[in-house]
């Protein structure tokens, strides 16, 4: 069993790497084990760390979490901190006591952290009324750090349900300010499995499958022995990334930016397809 989960710890701390990881009820094994099989003092393997949510260099940012999507803001609040940029937090949540890490934000001030409890204010934030009020403006003078420099609009950087990622999303008039971090696919996404039936040849084990509609790239290699990494298997997190040796993907995953997309170099086997007759990949 192989899961994802966000770094959120201080990142100036490099002995120490801290996850938190929220019980799920629909848990597929990551989360339960977690709470109720793992001990103190049992060694677990651990791979990478591997960045899909980097934080970029700009004059000023806001940040926005929602739930347990406050893991991997929470670090970049840290970071930004430490390097005196401008930065400001909205952290959303049903209650106070169902917000992690309340107190470690909360202790930025008001000057760096808004945090809207849906039970105390009556309901879920206002996301256009509230971002652009929030957002802190960059140092004036050329010439600063990269982080906090001077120009520019804010990056803007979300983690959390989808309704706070749509509602974040629809409120900027250039969405190429937005960074977003999913832990699930949206409710709205087509079946990954669907489409046309393809090959693929998977080039390193010499094993060549044919993937029908109604099944994964992934389940197929799987079942004929290729060994094939996987975690959240809705595109989102990229454990199950592969380099595309020949053909082109059909692109279905949250996590590969445009570029990425049309370079067709990588692609996500959990959900993505083949728009070729025949793919070849490095597995």
């Amino acid at each position: 069993m192989s899961r994802d989960y966000s770094l959120c710890g201080d990142p100036a701390d490099r002995r120490l790497l801290s996850v938190a990881v929220q019980r799920d009820r629909a848990s597929r094994g990551g989360s339960a084990y977690v709470h109720d099989r793992l001990r103190v003092g049992e060694i677990i393997k651990v791979d990478g760390p591997d960045n899909d949510f980097p934080l970029e260099p700009a004059g000023a940012y806001v940040l926005v979490a929602g739930g347990i999507g406050v893991t991997p803001i929470k670090a970049m609040a840290e970071e930004l901190h430490r390097r005196a940029a401008p930065w400001h937090l909205l952290y959303c949540g049903r209650s106070r006591a169902s917000m992690a890490f309340l107190d470690v934000l909360e202790a930025f001030g008001p000057a760096h952290v808004t945090v809207h409890a849906d039970d105390e204010r009556g309901g879920p934030p206002d996301i256009a009324a509230l971002l652009p009020a929030l957002a802190p403006a960059p140092p004036a003078a050329p010439g600063g750090p990269p982080y906090g420099g001077a120009g520019g609009e804010p990056l803007v950087y979300c983690c959390g349900p989808e309704p706070l990622i749509q509602a974040v999303t629809a409120s900027l008039a250039d969405v190429s300010r937005l960074r977003v971090e999913r832990f699930r696919a949206p409710e709205s996404a087509g079946p990954a499995a669907g489409g046309e039936a393809f090959d693929v040849v998977c080039a390193t084990s010499g094993v060549r499958v044919s993937v029908p509609p109604g099944r994964t790239i992934l389940e197929i290699v799987r079942e004929a022995g290729v060994p094939a990494l996987s975690s959240c298997e809705e595109g989102v997190c990229g454990t199950c990334e592969t380099r595309v040796i020949e053909g082109t993907p059909e692109h279905r995953d949250f996590l590969l930016t445009d570029e990425e997309r049309a370079a067709g170099e990588v692609m996500m086997i959990c959900c993505s397809r083949s728009r070729d007759p025949e793919l070849v990949l490095d597995l």
